[in-house]
C-alpha cells in the first residue's frame, strides 16, 4: 500500500465520521420538525373535534368519494374493524353518515355530511395557508431542493416498509 492509499483510506474514515455527524444532525432536525408539526396538528384537529386517524379517513373519503367501509380499509391499509370504529366516531360527531348504496341495496356507503364537507374544506384551506407561511419566503431553488430531498427521504422510508398514512 502506498502512502497515498493510506492517506486516502484515512480520509475516507474521517469522511464517514463527518457524514455520520451530518446525518445525525439532519435526522435531529427531521425529528424536531415531526414533533412540532405533530403537536400543531393535534391541537388544530382537537379544536375541530377530530383525531389524526379520523382525519386520515376523511382525506381518504375525499379522494374516493362515497364508498363502502371495505374500500376505505383497503385504501388506508388498515383492518375493516379499525375502519368501523373510525366511522362510528365520525358518525357520532356528525362528519359522515352511512347511506344505502343506490347500486346495491345490501351495501352501505360512507358519505360526508355537510359538516364533514365543511371540515375537509377548512382543513384544505388551513393546509394551503400554513404551506404559504412555511415556504413562500423561501427562494424557489431552495424550495425545490427541499422538496426533492424530502421525496428522497420518503422514498427511502417507503422502501424500508413504512406505509403511507393516507
Amino acid at each position: 500500500m502506498t502512502h497515498n492509499d493510506e492517506h486516502s483510506s484515512f480520509d475516507h474514515s474521517a469522511d464517514d465520521a463527518g457524514d455520520d455527524a451530518a446525518y445525525a444532525a439532519a435526522l435531529d432536525r427531521l425529528l424536531l420538525l415531526t414533533v412540532l408539526l405533530n403537536d400543531d396538528m393535534h391541537r388544530g384537529l382537537q379544536d375541530d373535534g377530530l383525531t389524526p386517524s379520523r382525519t386520515s379517513l376523511l382525506w381518504t373519503l375525499r379522494r374516493l368519494g362515497p364508498c363502502p367501509q371495505k374500500a376505505i380499509a383497503d385504501a388506508m391499509e388498515i383492518s375493516p374493524r379499525t375502519v368501523t370504529g373510525l366511522v362510528d366516531g365520525l358518525v357520532a360527531t356528525g362528519f359522515v353518515t352511512r347511506e344505502p348504496s343506490p347500486a346495491d341495496r345490501r351495501a352501505v356507503l360512507v358519505t360526508f355530511t355537510p359538516k364533514g364537507t365543511a371540515a375537509v374544506e377548512s382543513l384544505l384551506e388551513q393546509q394551503r395557508g400554513f404551506g404559504r407561511q412555511l415556504f413562500a419566503a423561501m427562494p424557489r431553488d431552495r424550495f425545490a431542493g427541499l422538496v426533492a430531498g424530502l421525496d428522497d427521504v420518503l422514498g427511502t422510508l417507503h422502501a424500508l416498509g413504512l406505509r403511507k398514512p393516507f
